[in-house]
């Protein structure tokens, strides 16, 4: 990133601190908005012609509303008790029943009912021909068609009833609003009322229906039931007669029942014995194959002898231990050790196999007893399936029977009920309790809403415009952004130089013409007689314009730059042609001349001499005295009479190596010759991107003066420009923005516009 030192700003260093980045936001909105306010501006104002054309061409349009609550008191008059339900299943209502009431109110029942009992189909509102401007296209195009069927009109109507109707439930209560838009606002009341109307009348159809439709399915199954009863009773008692079953205990088990538990109870206790012995049998098998017992198995076995054998081992194993480390393991003592270590191994398996044909003996008598248990029970099984077989052919009986019983009973009280229900008077939990009237006030299109929309939505949109137009700027408009992105100071703002009326821009001294190529020029041709205007001596002819003002700015920051003694040697150039460097440093040069100092103004840009061309046309200047063809003396002229030194170009036609020139030691010599007579040199340079020769310059010149042309040159290319020129950035003394649109700058810093230039600068004799 380019970096030198800027200048320290004016303001109090400590209030950056205080800077809150909400208000720097709101700043930054602030002038994003000046900037660009003629596209916001235009943005806005076709956002509220929109607006207004809406709202012309809408036809006013009222919403009727009003309110049903669904009464669960009335609900209760129809539940009898718990064991005397309604049986159309009436339920405590909940927040999904109110939803599911919200849904049958936009249902097409309620619709298409509301429009055949008010005769929507003849209102040409509900049935006539679309009004947009498709609808009007696609009439163009298909034509008129065949008259519309009685169908037809229905579905029509329906599709604009239910887009301008509204059903919503209010809270969490079991209120409902009913809302209806219409151009009749007459219309819309009696809509809203009718569709209460239709949708309690739907409620009592759909209960007697209901009712209706149970009590005759409900008739039809007592018949059947009733004889599928009768018929289970009797195979019941004619099986009983026939097996001669009579049951034993008021349960109805038999005896042998209760022999089968018994037996099956003792067997499951002679299966846990047997499995038991068996795991005393295993596990004492497999100790036996250790040939000591550790001291766990030791001591589940519960046996005193093996314990104290086992004790009188491990002691001895110690021993021997010892004795084979001390004496060796072919010691007597240890071998007499070894010898009773073996014999009580013998002793401890001894005993253990007592131990293991006690538990093998217990293992025999438990599988005896439970293969005896076995038998037991197989004929214990035989006997009961003999004969409870018809035991159980008789519960299965039995069961039906009751069955068939209770279903008969059940429904008949049904049928009761539902006799009883149809007999009764109708009952509605709906009702109405604030009935629609006909609105005073339009609902549509609200005309502040709608305009208030269009202002904000029109803001907003031109924001969002004017901030993409920033972001994609990219370019140099403010000294802010100058500071900002190149960390220089912004020495002045140049207006742009245009010929005022009646003025023409001069060529030359001698003949006024076409421009000189200065980026502020006038081309074409000028009538005889008419003032010619020019720019390269602006400051002179014009002392009090914004211009005069900007050249003064850049000789104060030069002198006060404390880094430059006297005899300055100050290079202008820019990024690229055309931007005015030219003409900025013939204005500056003829400033300080003009005032009376010790000036000489030097065209440096050998490739382009501009100054030359416009001064001293095909004079010898700085080529011929960098390669000592002439004295230097002969090469200065007096220009705008005879207060400005000149040293122009010279023969650069067909030059290449310009660069070597401007690195030579003779051109060094040369501004030390110049040093020598003028305490300021004034060095018009090439500019930075398109050649190489500014970058050759930094053992001649001082410090620099960058030109940049106003809204126009890229700050990337700037940026490339004085990174491969660190030269020139090392020494830059700052940035001056030219040809400046002073009534579009006011947009960017109102203190450059031209409105404090007549308000306030004017009293001091300035002019625009």
């Amino acid at each position: 990133m380019l970096q030198i030192n800027k200048r320290p700003p004016l303001s109090n260093p400590n209030s950056g601190k205080m800077a809150a980045p909400l208000f720097e936001g709101v700043n930054f909105a602030i002038k994003t908005l000046r900037r660009q306010l003629p596209i916001v501006s235009v943005i806005m104002l076709c956002s509220l012609a929109l607006a207004l054309l809406y709202l012309f061409n809408t036809p006013p349009m009222f919403t009727a509303e009003g309110a049903m609550v669904i009464d669960t008191r009335k609900v209760q008059i129809l539940q009898m008790g718990a064991q005397n339900q309604s049986v159309l299943g009436d339920l405590q209502i909940d927040a999904s029943t109110v939803q599911t009431q919200v849904e049958v109110l936009k249902s097409d029942n309620i619709g298409l009912a509301v429009i055949r009992k008010l005769k929507l189909t003849e209102d040409p509102e509900f049935v006539g021909p679309g009004k947009g401007i498709i609808s009007r296209i696609l009439r163009f195009v298909l034509g008129a068609g065949a008259p519309p069927t009685e169908f037809d009109l229905e579905q029509s109507a329906l599709q604009y009833f239910n887009g301008q109707r509204t059903v919503t439930r209010e809270g969490l209560t079991y209120v409902i609003e009913i809302g209806f838009t219409s151009q009749n606002p007459e219309t819309a009341a009696k809509v809203v009322n009718a569709i209460v109307a239709a949708y309690v009348d739907d409620q009592f159809d759909s209960k007697y229906q209901a009712a209706r439709r149970a009590g005759d399915w409900l008739m039809e199954r007592v018949t059947e039931l009733r004889g599928q009863a009768s018929a289970a009773e009797r195979a019941v008692a004619d099986f009983k007669e026939k097996h001669n079953l009579v049951s034993v205990d008021p349960s109805g088990r038999l005896i042998n029942d209760q022999q089968l538990g018994e037996v099956s109870s003792q067997l499951i206790i002679a299966r846990a014995a047997t499995a038991e012995a068996k795991a005393r049998l295993d596990r004492i098998l497999a100790v036996m194959s250790q040939e000591v017992p550790d001291a766990s198995v030791a001591d589940a076995l519960k046996s005193e002898v093996i314990i104290k054998l086992r004790q009188q081992y491990l002691e001895l194993a110690q021993r021997e231990s010892i004795f084979s480390q001390r004496y060796g393991p072919n010691h007597l003592a240890t071998i007499n050790l070894r010898t009773q270590m073996q014999e009580l191994r013998r002793s401890i398996s001894d005993e253990m196999r007592k131990i293991a044909g006690s538990f093998k003996s217990d293992y025999e008598i438990a599988l005896t007893r439970e293969n005896s248990l076995k038998g037991s029970l197989a004929n214990v099984v035989t006997d009961a399936n003999t004969s409870g077989q018809a035991q159980i052919q008789l519960r299965e009986l039995k069961s039906s029977a009751d069955t068939a019983r209770t279903l008969y009973d059940n429904f008949l009280a049904r049928y009761m009920e539902t006799v009883q229900q149809q007999d009764s008077a109708p009952i509605s939990e709906t009702r109405l309790i604030s009935p629609a009237v006909p609105p005073d006030r339009k609902s549509s299109p609200k005309t502040m809403t709608t305009l208030l929309m269009a202002i904000f939505g029109g803001g907003a949109l031109g924001f969002a415009v004017a901030y993409l137009r920033e972001a994609s700027d990219g370019v140099l408009r403010t000294s802010d952004q100058v500071e900002d992105i190149l960390h220089v100071n912004c020495l002045a703002m140049a207006p742009s130089l245009k010929p005022p009326k009646g003025a023409f821009a001069s060529a030359s001294p001698q003949l006024a013409g076409s421009g000189a190529g200065s980026g502020n020029e006038f081309d074409g041709d000028f009538d005889q007689g008419v003032a010619p205007f020019d720019y390269y001596n602006h400051v002179v002819t014009a002392p009090f314009s914004r211009y005069a003002e900007a050249v003064r700015s850049i000789k104060i920051a030069a002198d006060l730059n404390g880094a430059l003694k006297s005899h300055k040697v100050i290079g202008l150039t820019s990024t690229l042609p055309n931007e005015g460097k030219s003409t900025l440093a013939s204005n500056l040069a003829h400033l300080i001349a003009d005032a009376g100092g010790s000036v000489v103004l030097v065209d440096a840009d050998l490739r382009s001499p501009s100054l030359s061309k416009y001064f001293s046309p095909d004079a010898a200047g700085l080529i011929e005295v960098v390669i000592g063809n002439i004295p230097l003396d002969a090469a200065i002229a007096k220009v705008s009479g005879g207060k400005l030194d000149f040293l122009p170009a010279g023969a650069t036609s067909r030059l290449p190596h310009t660069n070597e020139i401007l690195a030579s030691a003779a051109m060094k010599k040369l501004i030390d010759a110049l040093r020598a007579r003028y305490d300021y040199i004034i060095v018009d340079l090439s500019p930075v991107a398109p050649i190489v020769d500014v970058r050759t310059t930094g053992h001649i010149i001082d410090t620099y003066v960058y030109v940049v042309e106003w809204g126009k040159t890229k700050v990337d290319v700037i940026e490339r420009g004085l990174s491969e020129a660190q030269s020139v950035y090392d020494r830059l003394l700052g940035v001056v923005l030219n040809k400046v649109d002073m009534s579009a700058q006011s947009r960017y810093e109102r203190y450059h516009g031209n409105h404090y230039y007549r308000k306030y600068y004017s009293k001091y004799g300035y002019v625009e």
